[in-house]
């Protein structure tokens, strides 16, 4: 009896101790677990703020990062096609007062001003009609009615001249015109005198449109 109550006295000493070990086992293992779900954790917050800080806010991108617009093909044949077609009306304009100044002969100079002013003449588009056509010669040839009849000179004081005469015809009658015109000291052409016969319909006294009046 006293050797039984002598075990049970060893045995519960060794049956506390292992108790005792398996708690603080159990405890160690609870703190291990807690550390490791600490740590995931603070991998995991790291990692976000990682990913946070990679994402840019295009609103605060400088604008010289943003990509310019291609230009197309067609856009770049548009601008193309306005560049020449600037270009050709520059160069049409720059040949029209060349060939004025140095092609055009002088009498169809005269011709052009005297027909201008003789189409725009209330007197004569009563008589023969509007509009009014003007020829060098009355001829079914073409090249003969764009033949105009001229004469140049130069007087005693070195001033030039040009006199021509051409046709006109409107839709109720013709005549012909007379012109002459000088070149002053200004280089600029003015009427000597300019006057309309009309042919047709008879019988109507010749028009004086335009005549030199000295200063």
């Amino acid at each position: 009896m006293h050797q039984v109550r002598q075990g049970v006295l060893g045995f519960q000493p060794a049956f506390q101790l292992g108790e005792i070990n398996r708690a603080t086992t159990a405890s160690h293992c609870f703190a291990r677990s807690l550390v490791s779900k600490a740590s995931k954790a603070e991998k995991a917050s790291e990692q976000d703020k990682k990913d946070i800080s990679k994402v840019e806010d295009p609103f605060d991108a400088p604008t010289y990062n943003i990509p310019e617009k291609p230009v197309t093909f067609t856009e770049g044949a548009s601008y193309s096609l306005i560049i020449l077609a600037g270009l050709g009306v520059a160069l049409a304009a720059g040949y029209a007062v060349f060939k004025e100044l140095i092609f055009q002969p002088k009498e169809y100079k005269i011709y052009g001003k005297a027909l201008d002013k003789v189409q725009n003449d209330s007197r004569v588009r009563i008589r023969i009609g509007a509009p009014i056509t003007g020829y060098g010669q009355e001829s079914r040839n073409r090249a003969a009615r764009q033949q105009i009849p001229k004469r140049i000179w130069t007087d005693e004081n070195g001033v030039e001249h040009v006199e021509v005469n051409f046709y006109i015809r409107g839709p109720h009658g013709h005549g012909k015109v007379f012109t002459e015109m000088f070149m002053d000291e200004d280089k600029q052409w003015k009427f000597t005198y300019l006057f309309v016969e009309i042919r047709s319909p008879p019988g109507v006294d010749p028009i004086l449109v335009e005549s030199y009046v000295p200063a």
